[in-house]
C-alpha cells in the first residue's frame, strides 16, 4: 500500500499551467528560438522600461546583502502616487502572492470563498490550498454576475475574489456597478479586487478604487508590475488596504519576499508614465488588428479589455487543443484555457505588430480545411 501524504484537498489540486516558454517549444518542435512568437502569458511586447534597467543595474551592486525586507522606498514612491500611508500597502512577489496571502490571511479551513466561474485560476488554487470551499457563480456573458456573486454569500463567507479586467476572458466591470456591490457586501467579507490590468482601461472606463479602499474597509486592491509596467520576471505585486487587513498579511508575508532588484526596478517604472501610455497606446492598436482579424475569419471573440483576447477557434471541443498544437507545430504559442472550462477557446496575448500579424497568418494556416 502507497503511503499518501498530505490532506486529501491537497492532493486533489490540478498544479497551475503556466503558459509553455519559448526555449520549451524550440525543443519540441526543433524550431529555432529567435523566429518563435510567443502570446501566451499576457506578457508586455516592449519588455521593460529603460529607467527599470538602468536602476536594476546599479542595484546589482547590493545583492550581496538582504533586500529592505518592508521596501521603504518602494512603498513611499506607492504612497506618493496613491495618496495613502505606507501601512496601506503590502508587497508580494507578484500579484499572485498577494492573492495567496489574502485567502490565507482571511478563511480558515471549511470556511466558503466566492468567486465568478471564468475567472483567475489562482482562485480555486487559494481557496482549495486551504481546504476551504468554493462558491463559483455562473458567469453572465463570460463575465461576473455581482448580483448573483452578492446573493452566493453565506454566513460563512470570508473572501470574494473579483478581477476586473477578468482574466482569461478580458471582461470588464462599470465603476458604479461595482461600487453598488460594495456598498452591500457584509463588513465580515474582505472582497479582493483584482487589477492586474486596469493600466490597459481607457479613461472613460477608469475609476477610482483607491478612495474606495478609504470608505470600504473590507476592500483590498490588488495591482501587479508584470503587465503594463513591463517587470514580469521581476515578480512583483502590491495589495493596498486599512490597516486592519494589512497587518494580517505582513504577518504571513515571508520576509524578503520582493528582492532588491525589484524594488529598484519597481520605482524606476513607477515613475515613467510615459512607457506606460506608450504601452497602453501599442495595446489598443493591437487589439484593433487581431479583433478585425477574428472578424474577416468569422470568429467569436469576448470583448477584452486588458491585453489579451478570447477568441473561439471550433465548436468541438477539441479544438481549442488542435489549433494549439497547429499554432506551436508553427512556432506561435498562445494560451489553450481548457482548464477553466472553455475547451472550444485560445487567449491570445496582444503583441507587437509582427507578432499579431505572425499569428494570424499561422491561425489562417491552421483554421484552413485538411
Amino acid at each position: 500500500m502507497t503511503t499518501q501524504y498530505g490532506p486529501s484537498y491537497v492532493r486533489q489540486i490540478a498544479p497551475y499551467i503556466a503558459g509553455k516558454p519559448i526555449s520549451e517549444v524550440a525543443r519540441e518542435f526543433g524550431l529555432d528560438e529567435a523566429r518563435i512568437v510567443k502570446l501566451a502569458s499576457n506578457e508586455n511586447p516592449l519588455g521593460m522600461p529603460d529607467a527599470a534597467k538602468t536602476a536594476m543595474a546599479r542595484a546589482v551592486e547590493e545583492l550581496g546583502r538582504y533586500p529592505d525586507s518592508n521596501a521603504f522606498e518602494l512603498k513611499a514612491a506607492i504612497s506618493a502616487r496613491y495618496g495613502v500611508p505606507a501601512d496601506w500597502i503590502t508587497l508580494g512577489n507578484g500579484s499572485n502572492d498577494i492573492l495567496e496571502l489574502a485567502a490565507h490571511a482571511f478563511v480558515e479551513k471549511g470556511q466558503s470563498v466566492v468567486y465568478a466561474q471564468y475567472s483567475f485560476a489562482v482562485y480555486a488554487l487559494a481557496t482549495q490550498g486551504l481546504g476551504a470551499r468554493a462558491i463559483v457563480v455562473p458567469a453572465v456573458e463570460y463575465g461576473h454576475d455581482l448580483d448573483a456573486m452578492l446573493s452566493a454569500i453565506e454566513p460563512d463567507t470570508r473572501l470574494v475574489f473579483i478581477a476586473n479586467p477578468n482574466n482569461p476572458t478580458g471582461t470588464f466591470v462599470e465603476g458604479p456597478v461595482l461600487e453598488a456591490f460594495l456598498e452591500k457586501v457584509p463588513k465580515s467579507v474582505v472582497v479582493v479586487l483584482d487589477e492586474a490590468y486596469t493600466e490597459y482601461l481607457p479613461a472613460e472606463k477608469r475609476y477610482d478604487s483607491i478612495e474606495w479602499v478609504r470608505r470600504y474597509p473590507n476592500l483590498l486592491v490588488s495591482r501587479t508590475f508584470s503587465k503594463a509596467y513591463g517587470l514580469a520576471g521581476l515578480r512583483i505585486g502590491l495589495a493596498v488596504a486599512q490597516p486592519p487587513l494589512t497587518d494580517l498579511l505582513n504577518r504571513l508575508r515571508q520576509p524578503f519576499n520582493v528582492n532588491t532588484v525589484a524594488q529598484a526596478a519597481a520605482i524606476a517604472a513607477l515613475g515613467d508614465t510615459a512607457f506606460l501610455e506608450k504601452s497602453a497606446a501599442l495595446n489598443a492598436a493591437g487589439y484593433r488588428q487581431l479583433t478585425q482579424a477574428f472578424e474577416k475569419l468569422g470568429l467569436e471573440y469576448v470583448p477584452s479589455f486588458g491585453n489579451f483576447v478570447l477568441v473561439r477557434v471550433g465548436h468541438d471541443d477539441g479544438a481549442g487543443a488542435r489549433v494549439n498544437l497547429a499554432l506551436l507545430k508553427q512556432g506561435v504559442i498562445v494560451r489553450p484555457v481548457g482548464n477553466y472550462g472553455l475547451p472550444q477557446w485560445l487567449r491570445v496575448t496582444v503583441g507587437l505588430p509582427e507578432e499579431n500579424a505572425a499569428f494570424i497568418a499561422a491561425l489562417e494556416k491552421a483554421l484552413a480545411p485538411a
